[in-house]
């Protein structure tokens, strides 16, 4: 793990605002599944994740196209999505020196290409990534068209979990 990933995985502020949504192990639910299906669709990649870091891993909210419910933070590229304000393409996972050794690069199912727009809580912490994952390599990344939506998509992941978050918060469960 890189040292700012690693930093930003871990500082306290970040996994407390992470905590307050009371997120992490909860069950399936379709506003979130259906912000993946269309982060799939629009990208044309046969990956789309929400992906919340924790401490020590990483979760997925809604996943499609990957049957794991998570990952150690040691085979996370979404972890190198934190503090930034933009999205993180990497065109070859393979040619860049913070994934290549990944074991889901090194390794089975051998991803290639990945795109993530953070989600990012309103008080600045970023929580993890909105992302779609490629087996292939893509050169020329996404269209300026789909990192639009994917951008939009994230900020409709955030309407989701602060709307959740209220709602929990209220007892209106």
């Amino acid at each position: 793990m890189t040292q700012y990933a690693e930093t930003a995985a871990e500082n306290p502020e970040r996994l407390s605002t992470l905590g307050g949504y009371a997120i992490l192990d909860t069950p399936p639910e379709p506003g979130f599944d259906g912000i993946v299906l269309l982060a799939r669709a629009v990208c044309a990649a046969p990956v789309a994740l929400v992906s919340l870091v924790g401490e020590g891993r990483q979760w997925f909210k809604a996943r499609s196209g990957f049957a794991d419910r998570g990952t150690d933070l040691d085979a996370s590229v979404c972890r190198h999505v934190l503090g930034r304000r933009d999205m993180l393409v990497i065109p070859d996972l393979t040619r860049d020196a913070r994934t290549r050794a990944n074991p889901l690069v090194a390794g089975a199912p051998h991803i290639r290409f990945y795109a993530g727009a953070p989600l990012i809580a309103s008080n600045g912490h970023g929580l993890g990534s909105l992302c779609v994952i490629d087996t292939e390599p893509r050169p020329d990344g996404l269209t300026e068209e789909q990192r639009e939506c994917l951008q939009a998509l994230a900020g409709l992941v955030m309407t989701q979990l602060d709307m959740r978050r209220t709602i929990v918060a209220n007892g209106l469960s």
